[in-house]
């Protein structure tokens, strides 16, 4: 399930910046406020917006958690979630396999170690390296882990992310794997959103708020600095507050030996310049376009993803360059294509092992992975062996060697993960997830429906084999549709466990605005577009009953943030087609977002409503906006977290005040931790999974 992103490649690698969340991210034009009765709501911590969240969860409380289902779906969930027998995630690091587990006994986790032989065995031996658990209790904190940063080649130190609660901000600590502690008197950097990549063992280059101001309107660091133990830091690079965020990023060759330093400059969500930092601080500027992601480094080429027409390259578009002719001449320094993908193919990832360049595809939303060679200035390419018609995603490389794990799963065909050699093109199945709901009765179907401008929009369909064709079916449909985000097949065990086995089907649809299809496909629902996003979704609905898979009586909706935008859409504009709606940490008020949280960062993906043209199309669908009085809507479940610092609470929460001003039946539920993906504890997690599936069954199968 999609969550909104940080940006796009940017900041999923590099989170940078910000400060705490706070109320002060919340403000905006005073005439906004002037005319929202409940922006009160996005004082996230005040004493009576907390009063109103307490008594909504209290009324949900009894509503779904008192229903005799709760109980054995929550059950259900927590079993999942906490299984012995999931596969542990493996991240290659320091010549063997690194995994972070959480389970019954560790609930906030533990970050472990162990060699590849012993992972690829049934039962590996692993050794702790850091218990979030014990460190939470020693400390009084609610630790959650966000990953490890490690300097190479070695990777004992580590710089260790930890965050209070879940949000997305982070405390930095330097950590010895070898020794298991952290080290005193080490790197240490307080909580903030913020990237720190190793240059020598001495020597970090740093991303973040140095100072409470130095933080762009999108909450994001526009600062960077080096950062020698013992010693001021050293600015490098300064940023505008105009800007979405900058960082930096260590290119590092062979052995860990440091090629370069490069900075990534964020204009806007989607465009962003690349300048190379020399050995004298001077910046030197990539010839790129603005629309572009950086992807890797490998074997001495820097490999770009554009998103734009630019010269003789296609938007889609995977190139490179040599670094060395950078520095050399940057000017005269010739791009040079790796991959263009079909009109029926995307790019979904491209990262790299230690001389290998690996592209993840979806062709026709079914995924595939290419590796690459770089021989005598040529890119030359092999397709792995891995499952057809699955979903493919990478899960680790090493830098090391040549190994590469990924997954490969489907709506019923549990995970497996894979083992390839992207030297030799070996590849073999390592961990196959046991089935964690029964699937023998479904069947997945694949069908188009045709949008109001005559667009096909795929959309998948898993139901029972004896499915009757009379619209009783109770469907779940899924959607996202933003940020060139794919939506292909994903087991979802606790969807199987507490929806399909019921008899429920469960729909997924591709609609514009996503990535399936690459940038254009993306394009099309930008800005002023984006209702080609909610009429695609509409039509997929419309495509169901006319089928007669389901009727509007059986027929729900769920999705998250971006997605909370069209779930809350569809239910304003085609109240007549849903009887349940899940929205769930979700952007809502869209003629103020760009003022709460991270908001400002996505002005290039909906447009900026402090711009009157760009406030005229978005307030012809805010939800928030078009709410009326007297209109049927479906009672929609709405709910989010206090501490989300990525989308704000104060969208869901005005939404559900506005409603129970307007006496519109609606349920509301705010959980206290946990930051925007809501799933840092297990049985927080399974409890919402059964609130979802409790209210689900309620409206649609009851």
């Amino acid at each position: 399930m999609k969550a909104l992103p940080l940006t796009l490649a940017a900041l999923v690698s590099l989170t940078a910046a910000g400060a705490v969340l706070t109320a002060a991210h919340a403000q905006g034009p005073k005439e906004i406020g002037a005319v929202d009765p409940f922006q009160w709501l996005e004082d996230i911590d005040s004493p009576r917006s907390m009063a109103w969240v307490e008594g909504q969860n209290a009324k949900t409380h009894v509503r779904l958690e008192e229903d005799p289902r709760y109980e054995v779906f929550r059950k259900e969930a927590l079993a999942i979630f906490t299984a012995k027998d999931r596969i542990a995630t493996p991240r290659f690091r320091a010549g063997g396999v690194d995994n972070f587990w959480q389970d019954g006994t560790h609930i906030h986790g533990i970050w472990r170690h162990t060699s590849l032989a012993s992972y690829r065995t049934a039962d590996p031996k692993w050794q702790t390296l850091l218990d979030l658990d014990a460190l939470s209790k020693a400390e009084g904190k609610n630790w959650i882990w966000k990953g490890a940063n490690c300097l190479k080649p070695a990777q004992t130190l580590c710089l260790v992310h930890l965050s209070n609660g879940g949000s997305d901000a982070v405390e930095d600590r330097e950590f010895d794997t070898a020794t298991g502690k952290f080290v005193e008197g080490g790197f240490h950097f307080p909580n903030a959103k913020q990237n720190a990549a190793w240059i020598d063992k001495d020597t970090l280059i740093v991303s973040r708020p140095w100072t409470p101001d130095e933080v762009t309107r999108s909450g994001y660091a526009y600062v960077v600095k080096i950062v020698k133990r013992g010693a001021e830091p050293r600015e490098v690079f300064r940023g505008a507050k105009t800007d979405v965020q900058a960082g930096a990023r260590v290119l590092e060759g062979e052995h860990g030996a440091v090629d370069g330093v490069m900075i990534s400059h964020g204009l806007t969500f989607y465009e962003r310049e690349f300048k190379l930092l020399d050995d004298k601080g001077g910046l030197t500027a990539i010839p790129l376009p603005r629309k572009v992601e950086e992807d890797t480094y490998v074997d001495g080429q820097l490999v770009f993803t554009i998103k734009q027409d630019w010269k003789a390259f296609k938007a889609g578009a995977v190139i490179s360059y040599d670094l060395a002719d950078l520095k050399k001449d940057p000017a005269n320094a010739k791009a040079q294509l790796v991959f263009m993908p079909g009109a029926h193919e995307a790019v979904e990832r491209v990262s790299s092992s230690k001389d290998r360049l690996a592209i993840v595809l979806l062709d026709d939303v079914k995924g595939a992975v290419d590796v690459y060679d770089h021989k005598a200035g040529v890119w030359l390419a092999h397709r792995l062996k891995l499952p057809a018609n699955a979903n493919i995603n990478l899960v680790s490389a090493s830098d090391d060697d040549n190994q590469m794990f990924f997954t490969a799963e489907g709506f019923l065909d549990p995970t497996s993960l894979w083992l390839a050699d992207a030297a030799g093109f070996a590849t073999a199945r390592v961990k196959q997830l046991p089935a964690q709901f029964d699937a023998s009765k479904d069947v997945v179907d694949q069908h188009f429906a045709t949008s109001n401008d005559g667009t096909k929009i795929p959309y998948f369909v898993v139901h029972r084999k004896d499915m009757k064709l009379d619209g009783s079916t109770a469907v779940q449909m899924f959607g996202y549709g933003g940020f060139e985000l794919s939506e292909p097949p994903a087991y979802i065990p606790q969807m199987g466990k507490l929806w399909l086995e019921r008899g429920g089907a469960y729909v997924v649809a591709n609609i514009r605005g996503g990535g399936e299809f690459g940038p254009a496909w993306h394009e099309a629902a930008l800005r002023e577009h984006r209702q080609r996003a909610f009429d695609d979704f509409a039509s997929v609905a419309k495509d169901l009953e006319t089928r007669k898979i389901t009727s509007p009586r059986h027929m729900g909706i769920y999705a998250r943030s971006n997605g909370g935008i069209l779930t809350t859409v569809s239910m304003t504009q085609h109240p007549e087609l849903f009887n349940a709606v899940v929205v769930e940490s979700p952007l809502i008020d869209m003629l103020r977002y760009n003022h709460l949280s991270a908001g400002a960062s996505w002005v290039a993906e909906y447009g900026d409503p402090d711009i009157p043209a760009d406030r005229e199309f978005i307030a012809k669908y805010s939800a928030y906006q078009n709410l009326k009085p007297g209109v049927k809507y479906p009672e929609p479940y709405i709910t989010t977290n206090t501490r989300d610092d990525r989308v704000h609470p104060g969208h869901p929460r005005k939404f559900a005040a506005m409603m129970e001003k307007m006496g519109l039946p609606y349920l509301y539920y705010e959980q206290t931790f946990g930051g925007h993906a809501n799933d840092a504890d297990p049985e927080l997690n399974a409890r919402r999974w059964a609130r979802h599936y409790v209210y689900l069954s309620q409206k649609l199968m009851d």
